[in-house]
């Protein structure tokens, strides 16, 4: 159950109305607080672990163990909005707060001040739109946490991107066929 690969995804049934942001914020801060679930997903010292979650109208849902000193590195989500909540432990969110081209660049020059930085405890949690740059972190060194995430539509692909200071550049496009 454990990889370094972001979590496999399979065709969701479609939805008759797509979940706002906001709904899936809802959804993800609701999941967070179900103790029982939370406690259920196995949690491996070396790796991430997930479960699928079935999420509202439609989305992408998944239950996410991280281990101490784990994140995801540099990401977007395509064209899914998403939100995600800490239902245990503490994880670290650094973003920019600008939205990148779809395409056609490979490395990017970022201006000053579009960091951000928010600590997300038990119970917190944000939403975010489509090309939503960030990267999740468990900052911990003795801890684990664990998490919900919720995206619609059901992630197409994921970008992956270095940054060395202000270059970001783009390193890997990977599709739900590349996470099986």
């Amino acid at each position: 159950m454990s990889r370094s690969a972001p979590p496999p995804t399979t065709a969701a049934p479609a939805a008759t109305t797509a979940p706002t942001a906001a709904e899936l914020l809802d959804f993800v801060r609701r999941t967070a607080a179900d103790t029982e679930l939370v406690a259920s997903l196995p949690l491996d010292p070396q790796g991430r672990t997930w479960v699928r979650l079935d999420g509202p109208g439609g989305s992408e849902a998944w239950l996410i163990g991280w281990p101490p000193g784990s994140g995801t590195g540099w990401h977007d989500h395509d064209e899914s909005v998403g939100a995600f909540a800490t239902a245990a432990g503490e994880l670290t969110e650094h973003a920019l707060a600008v939205r990148l081209p779809a395409s056609g660049w490979r490395t990017l020059e970022l201006a000053e001040g579009l960091d951000r930085t928010r600590r997300l405890v038990p119970g917190r949690g944000r939403s975010f739109g489509r090309h939503h740059v960030h990267e999740v972190l468990n900052t911990s060194k003795v801890a684990h946490a664990v998490s919900v995430h919720a995206y619609y539509p059901p992630l197409p692909l994921l970008r992956r991107f270095s940054r060395s200071g202000a270059v970001l550049r783009l390193e890997q496009v990977e599709r739900p066929e590349d996470w099986q």
